[in-house]
């Protein structure tokens, strides 16, 4: 079977020495949205660091069947969108256009095709009439869609995302989650709000100390509750 992501065996160690992830292997198949739950300090952000290449370490990762390896770099950071969890780390231009074109100029596309991949992007996320306006003094949960929006414009096949839910009030959440249903990708979620996880997700993998100690049907390891606060989760 054609997986969309592929890690086996993936170890990191910071250059301080502390390990962070000890032999982390699991698959996504094409079209699957997967949970990624855990204590803090389990991994999870490091893990997603490896999946487009910002962080390298031992192993073996295959995306969208290509291996992540230096040649390859560039054809693996188009197909995974990266969201990262605060906004503020992905929008920097003077405007959220120039935030949503941003990926697409640098990939050399002319400007009718940007023009036309941002307002696609922005469609997608509800924000299309926000084009003109200025990130910075958007709420949270408005910049977190523009952030989705900005990878969104790459057109990945996989989307990444941490801790979308994070901050946002409960009207915002709500949004968020919608979008996320609505858009069909392939997505792994790393994520501390447990109830979001069985509206989304049907599968889910569970880290700690920075291995991948139960993964499955969300509903099967949800019903676990020994399991769950075994690994400091509630529902």
């Amino acid at each position: 079977m054609h997986h969309k992501i592929e890690v086996r065996n993936l170890e990191y160690t910071y250059p301080d020495g502390r390990k962070a992830l000890h032999g982390v292997s699991f698959s996504i198949a094409p079209g699957e949205k997967v949970a990624l739950v855990g204590p803090n300090g389990a991994g999870k952000s490091t893990l997603m660091l490896h999946l487009n290449g910002i962080l390298e370490g031992k192993g073996s990762i295959h995306v969208a069947g290509l291996e992540l390896s230096d040649k390859n770099m560039g054809q693996v950071r188009a197909a995974v969108g990266l969201v990262f969890q605060n906004p503020d780390d992905q929008l920097f231009s003077p405007t959220v256009f120039d935030d949503v074109a941003f990926g697409p100029l640098h990939m050399g596309l002319d400007e009718a095709t940007v023009r036309r991949r941002v307002q696609d992007a922005l469609a997608a996320v509800g924000m299309g009439e926000y084009i003109e306006r200025n990130s910075h003094h958007l709420s949270i949960g408005e910049k977190k869609r523009i952030a989705i929006a900005t990878v969104l414009s790459m057109q990945p096949e996989i989307l990444v995302l941490d801790e979308p839910t994070a901050g946002l009030d409960p009207r915002a959440r709500r949004q968020l989650i919608n979008l996320l249903h609505e858009l069909d990708m392939t997505m792994l979620v790393s994520t501390h709000d447990m109830p979001m996880v069985p509206e989304l997700f049907e599968r889910t993998l569970i880290m700690e100390g920075g291995k991948v100690v139960a993964a499955g049907c969300t509903c099967e390891l949800l019903a676990d509750q020994a399991l769950l606060q075994q690994h400091g989760l509630e529902l």
